[in-house]
This record gives C-alpha cells, sequence and structure tokens, in this order.
C-alpha cells in the first residue's frame, strides 16, 4: 500500500521498511501493520489536535510535570511553540506510561519509540499469527470472564501503585490472545495523585470492566472493586500484589462534633499561646 505521509520520514530512516495495511483508526490515532526488518510491529500516527475527538485533554493532563520550564511556560500560554510542545508531550506520555507498566508488571504492547508523532510498539498476535481481537470482540465462558477479570483488577492494582490510572479503560482498550489481556491505548494516563479527576476516573475505568464481564458473569455485577482499591491507595496500603477481596463497605460513623470542637479550640489555643510568647519575645529583645 502507499505509504502514509506521517510514516515516509521513518521509512527515509530506515526505522520502517514497509507499511502493509492500515489496521484501525480511532479518535485520537491511525494504526498500521508495518514492517521493521523480519519483524512485524504496528505504527500508531497520532492526529493532530484538531482532527481528534478527544476533547477532555484538560482534565487528563492535570498533574503532569514539564521538566523544562521554558516549555512549561509555553504550554501554558498557548503559543504556536507551546501547542506543538503540548502535543509532544501528550504523545511521549504514552511511551513513557508503556515502559512504566511493563516494569510494573501490567501486560502492555512493547514500546520501539515514539517519531515524530509515530509510536512504534509490538503488535499483539494470536498464536497463528493473526491480530489479536479487542475485548469487546470476545465472547467467552464465566470461568474464563472470572479469570481475566481478576487479572485486569492485578493490572489496575500494579498500575495504581506505580501512581498512574488509565483515564480511559475499557473493553475497547483491551486486547486478548492465549496469554490474556493486554491493555493499550495509554495517551491520556493519568497522575493519581497530581489530578483532582483521578479517583472518578479510577472507579469509570474499573466499573466499565466490571460491567463487561458480568455479561459472562453476572456475580462480578455486585463486586465492589474500585472502592475497595482506591480506599487502600488513599490509606497508603495498596501494594502490588494485595490481596482483593471485592467488597466494601461505605462508613457509617458520624463525624463527633464535639470532639472537632475541642480540637479546634486547642488549636486555637495553641496559636494564641504562640503570639503571646511571639510578642513577649519581641518586647524583651
Amino acid at each position: 500500500m502507499k505509504t502514509p505521509k506521517r510514516i515516509q520520514p521513518l521509512v527515509d530512516d530506515g526505522l520502517v521498511d514497509e507499511v502493509l495495511r492500515p489496521l484501525m483508526s480511532g479518535k485520537e490515532a491511525a494504526v498500521f501493520v508495518v514492517r521493521c526488518g523480519t519483524g512485524i510491529r504496528c505504527a500508531k500516527v497520532y492526529k493532530e489536535a484538531a482532527q481528534r475527538s478527544f476533547k477532555q485533554a484538560v482534565q487528563y493532563q492535570e498533574g503532569r510535570k514539564v521538566r523544562n520550564s521554558r516549555r512549561a511556560r509555553a504550554m501554558e500560554k498557548g503559543s504556536s511553540f507551546g501547542r506543538n510542545e503540548q502535543e509532544q508531550a501528550w504523545q511521549h506520555t504514552e511511551v513513557d506510561a508503556l515502559y512504566r507498566l511493563a516494569d510494573a508488571g501490567v501486560r502492555v504492547p512493547q514500546p520501539y519509540g515514539c517519531f515524530d508523532g509515530v509510536l512504534l510498539m509490538e503488535l499483539i498476535t494470536t498464536e497463528d499469527g493473526q491480530v489479536a481481537p479487542r475485548l469487546n470482540d470476545v465472547s467467552m465462558s464465566a470461568e474464563q470472564a472470572r479469570e481475566d477479570f481478576l487479572l485486569i483488577m492485578r493490572y489496575v492494582v500494579r498500575m495504581l501503585s506505580a501512581g498512574l490510572v488509565h483515564g480511559d479503560l475499557s473493553e475497547f482498550n483491551v486486547l486478548v490472545n492465549e496469554d490474556g489481556p493486554v491493555i493499550i491505548d495509554l495517551p491520556q494516563v493519568v497522575d493519581a495523585a497530581g489530578n483532582n479527576n483521578a479517583e472518578w476516573m479510577f472507579a469509570r475505568d474499573v466499573n466499565n470492566m466490571t460491567s463487561y464481564y458480568g455479561q459472562f458473569a453476572p456475580e462480578l455485577l455486585q463486586t465492589r472493586y474500585a472502592k475497595e482499591i482506591w480506599a487502600l491507595y488513599e490509606g497508603g496500603e495498596l501494594t502490588p500484589e494485595v490481596e482483593l477481596s471485592g467488597h466494601f463497605t461505605e462508613s457509617t460513623e458520624a463525624a463527633d462534633v464535639e470532639v472537632v470542637m475541642q480540637e479546634i479550640k486547642a488549636a486555637f489555643a495553641e496559636e494564641q499561646e504562640r503570639q503571646r510568647r511571639l510578642r513577649e519575645a519581641q518586647e524583651g529583645g
């Protein structure tokens, strides 16, 4: 097939030998199957910001750190340079996340680098060499659904333990082959500690997975993994291998107003005493 314009520089530089066929086109990128030497990989070509239908980028970018202060200022001002830097940051976020999550024990495609808005990465295939299907195209037994769902819960725990939330996890962003599920599509990955939207995005990710697998194993619909995992995270008790129950009980303890007022009064009195001592020290000086 004719080489897409955005991939041509990679062909010129010898990073890609041949574009074999288009694989899919989504809201943020078009993906192609390519040959690199003797290996078959995929090339994810990110769409320009104006062409993307993924409109909530600001929500996802909150909390992301830009080390270069000049770039950070330009991105805040929205200059042409800043917009270009923002696009590159959006694209390289996925590469960084893929490396971090692989190190954390999450099954994701292996990245090979991002070049001028084109991400080269592993093509996930089945045993017979076919491209692995998305989860939404797969039917399974109740037993298989329970097994894969628990594996996905293990992956989201490891992801959160690494400080990340997928932010757009659903049956459309998971591939499946004989070895189980593979999580894909991570440019919108969220900083769990630095993003005010992280908790509800995490809950949405987990609930999406629960709803999908619950079609095949209805008892999963009664679980409360999102609440359980986030409570462990907030309490500083989440570890990559934590044992989960799928149960969570909301606290029914009412705040003890009298105790709270006593603490406020004690803090006020302590501050008054500190101010008094400061004044005495100044007058004595």
